[in-house]
């Protein structure tokens, strides 16, 4: 059964942040593990509170679980805790802790989860507005964090590393008020729990170097701007041999004609006005061609006209969008006498109602003077 996160903080659809931030303050306290030792069920429920706040909390994973549900999330490579252990979410849930009741709050970090740097990486790529809509082959360029060859990935050069003695080897320290635990980060050892007496020369103590790969990946049709890829361990290495993932953000280049609005294509079409007083039929480009646009009698400036299945197809249901044409009305800026002329005998050939303001405003500007009487 799908998980529903609206139903696990308790809240409804149309929360805002607040009231998202307050409830997941107020279960958090309700079910976490100070407060609720040995308890499983609470466990369980605590680390559900934290994967529905982590998704509602962020606009754009909030976005996709709306329209998609949790299989959506799970499409565009977003992470969940329903994959990991009690112990990894403890140690992942500092950030999210730290965003709702301050810096000062970070009891919840483990020293298991704890290294240089994080295993993912990201890398963003420029794709042209044609590539985005129907997918293309893309040689990515990127680096990787990868154990210092020299020193074993240590940071030392004898490769010995020394407790740190404030912290005791735990990164942080930590200290109770109540039933809330509380941490900061060590001061002496800046998170590490060690530290180096005799530093590596070849990575200035960092215990990495830096790596460079190319790697090709197909590009979605459909994908949209801001939309991430995942490339499973392809991301940096730890001391371990343990491999992250590598994370691929578009941008995706606009278009000189085509507005693209999520799978809907905008097109504006320039008419004359005797175009669109005669009622003729236009062709107008498409992402895949072109088509015909009638052009109805007395159109309206900025009148949009839709065209079914001509837009972009969805990335996740492949369902396709629709193009909307927008009609821009155009008018001469100067006119000949003899275009004067052929528009008054038109105008004439229309009799009374080539001058409707006459009949319109017929007997207001007696009335109006009446006022002033």
């Amino acid at each position: 059964m799908d998980i529903e996160y609206y139903e696990i903080l308790e809240i409804s659809r149309d929360a805002d942040v607040n009231e998202i931030k307050k409830a997941y303050r107020k279960l958090a306290l309700k079910y976490h593990p100070d407060r609720n030792q040995g308890d499983k069920e609470a466990e369980e429920k605590f680390k559900l509170v934290n994967e529905a706040y982590q998704v509602l909390s962020d606009p754009q994973k909030r976005a996709t679980y709306d329209r998609y549900g949790k299989a959506g999330l799970d499409s565009q490579g977003f992470s969940h805790f329903s994959d990991m252990n009690y112990e990894d979410i403890m140690g992942d849930l500092g950030s999210i802790f730290e965003s709702v009741f301050g810096s000062g709050f970070g009891g919840f970090r483990s020293s298991a989860r704890r290294g240089r740097y994080p295993l993912d990486t990201e890398v963003e790529i420029t794709i042209a507005f044609n590539e985005a809509v129907f997918g293309c082959t893309k040689e990515v360029d990127y680096s990787y964090k990868s154990p210092c060859s020299d020193c074993n990935g240590t940071g030392s050069k004898d490769g010995k590393k020394t407790t740190c003695n404030d912290c005791h080897g735990k990164g942080q320290i930590f200290y109770r008020q109540g039933f809330m635990t509380y941490s900061q980060t060590c001061p002496t050892c800046q998170g590490k729990g060690t530290t180096i007496s005799n530093p590596c020369s070849t990575c200035n103590a960092k215990g990495y170097e830096i790596k460079k790969d190319s790697i090709k990946i197909d590009i979605p049709e459909g994908i949209d701007n801001g939309n991430r890829i995942r490339v499973a361990r392809k991301g940096n290495i730890d001391e371990s041999g343990e491999r992250g993932d590598l994370y691929i953000q578009t941008n995706v280049l606009e278009d000189d004609h085509f507005v693209r609005h999520n799978d809907d294509v905008y097109i504006e079409v320039p008419v004359f006005f005797t175009q669109v007083a005669l009622g003729e039929s236009i062709t107008i480009p498409t992402l895949r061609g072109e088509t015909t646009l009638e052009l109805p009698i007395g159109a309206k400036d900025k009148q949009q006209f839709i065209f079914k299945n001509e837009g972009i197809k969805n990335v996740h249901t492949g369902e396709l969008g629709n193009l909307i044409a927008q009609i821009k009305i155009k008018y001469p800026k100067k006119l000949t006498n003899e275009q004067k002329e052929l528009l008054e005998k038109l105008q004439e050939s229309f009799g009374i109602s080539s001058s409707p303001h006459e009949n319109h405003f017929e007997g207001v500007f007696d009335k109006i003077k009446s006022w002033f009487k």
